[in-house]
């Protein structure tokens, strides 16, 4: 079975939109997609998402993490109905909203199988900065540094917040040796520093193909001992031309035909493998940077072919 979990919050990312993304997801098919596979689907509709009252944007510079308040509490929410679904043995898709939340997901996961769990991040960004070494201040820059404990590197409130963010997503860090990334192309001189070798740039995609790279990676994944993947994917991983609508669009991304190889050899070497797909993130889908609905419809598309479509069925 498949939870769908829609996550509306979009206030610790660079643009305001994208907790319209859920919503896009639904409308563009994603249910009958993967109904279509024969999969049974429950939308479990969306978990708790303060957007009220004064809302700090994200241009505007503020002393310590911008909107924190509304993160954690929708994060404790989301954390609360992926642990659900994973107890009733279903695969939780969850659906941004900003990549904050995605350590909301996989922090669920990691309660439950907390030496057995690794994460691929597909993404452009890498997500591993602290609030002392963030350019930006935006949270959603800032998830797997948070899964991985990291020290905020800063003081004052930042830092206090950063600490109850820590405890608030519990006690089960994320190893950075159980951290892979798929198709990094725009990182932080910080970033740089900390990201592992289990990283695969969209420099190696140009040189050896989606096929080589997705090998090396789940050959790596097995390597690790991990018995369950949570795949986090952001549609800015994707070039902007095909995917026009997310909070932080890079040129040089994957183009349509890699992105659904990268999601169907992805299938098929998990279906080999004995780690299994533990969750699902599809984050920063922004509706108002849009052409049609164009980026949800192929973030729908993108799922269904990590859930097994394939051209003769």
């Amino acid at each position: 079975m498949v939870q769908v979990i829609g996550a509306p919050f979009d206030l610790c990312g660079l643009r305001l939109g994208s907790r319209l993304g859920p919503d896009a997801l639904r409308l563009a098919g994603l249910v009958p997609a993967l109904e279509a596979l024969d999969i049974s689907v429950l939308d479990r509709g969306n978990c708790r998402s303060d957007l009220s009252g004064k809302i700090t944007e994200p241009e505007v510079r503020c002393d310590g993490l911008r909107n924190f308040d509304r993160l954690v509490d929708c994060a404790d929410d989301l954390r609360r109905m992926v642990g659900e679904c994973i107890d009733e043995s279903a695969v939780p898709v969850v659906l941004g909203g900003d990549h904050s939340l995605a350590m909301a997901g996989i922090s669920a996961a990691l309660e439950r199988m907390p030496e057995d769990l690794a994460v691929l991040w597909i993404d452009a960004h890498a997500d591993v900065n602290t609030p002392g070494t963030s350019q930006t201040g935006n949270v959603h820059g800032m998830p797997l540094a948070a899964l991985w404990g990291l020290p905020s590197g800063t003081t004052g409130l930042a830092h206090e917040q950063w600490e109850k963010l820590l405890h608030s997503i519990g006690r089960n860090a994320l190893s950075p040796n159980r951290t892979c990334w798929y198709g990094l192309r725009d990182l932080d001189p910080a970033e740089q520093k900390r990201v592992r070798a289990s990283a695969v740039t969209m420099h190696e995609i140009d040189r050896v193909g989606v096929e080589q790279s997705i090998s090396r990676l789940i050959q790596w994944v097995e390597a690790s001992g991990a018995k369950g993947l949570w795949v986090s994917f952001d549609v800015d991983v994707l070039d902007p031309i095909l995917a026009p609508g997310t909070g932080t669009a890079v040129r040089g991304g994957l183009t349509y035909r890699e992105g659904h190889l990268l999601a169907e050899l992805l299938h098929e070497q998990l279906q080999a493998s004995e780690v299994k797909m533990v969750g699902l993130d599809v984050v920063e889908t922004n509706p108002l940077f849009d052409r049609n609905n164009e980026t949800a419809k192929v973030a729908v598309e993108w799922i269904a072919s990590l859930f097994g479509k394939t051209i003769l069925g």
